[in-house]
């Protein structure tokens, strides 16, 4: 998985990322180097499946996948953290690698590769993400 991560990120940051995009990650501090891809102990890979196929072979779509995702996902991330793990997600592009790597089948969509595992002892979390909005900036009341 690493190999086929770190191929598709060098090819992101030389090729495919505009100068906005790449300033946007320095804070971060990102690069196309993945290795707690080796280090993490769990990768779950999170698809969702657009259509089902029936016996006879015809497709049958499923509604409302993406947000299906987004709330099992979401409950997932809270009980991993509420077990003492941590969780990266990670969004490769383009995320069709995990297909073929996974060997899953056209009518799933990969949306998420989940990094499970305890933090490092020397991670730390970038500056700008432990600054929060206003409550009343994200929130409305009516």
């Amino acid at each position: 998985m690493r190999e086929l991560a770190e191929e598709e990120e060098r090819d992101f940051y030389a090729t495919r990322a505009s100068p906005d995009w790449l300033d946007a990650l320095v804070p971060l501090g990102t690069d196309p180097s993945k290795t707690f891809l080796d280090d993490a102990p769990w990768l779950i890979a999170i698809f969702g499946e657009r259509y089902g196929v029936t016996t006879e072979g015809a497709q049958v779509k499923h509604c409302y996948v993406p947000e299906s995702i987004g709330i099992a996902t979401g409950f997932l991330v809270a009980a991993l953290h509420e077990c003492g793990l941590a969780a990266l997600t990670r969004t490769p592009s383009p995320m069709g690698l995990l297909n073929e790597a996974l060997e899953r089948p056209a009518q799933e969509k990969p949306y998420i590769l989940l990094v499970v595992g305890h933090p490092a002892d020397d991670a730390t979390v970038p500056e700008h993400a432990l600054t929060k909005l206003p409550l009343d900036t994200v929130l409305t009341y009516r």
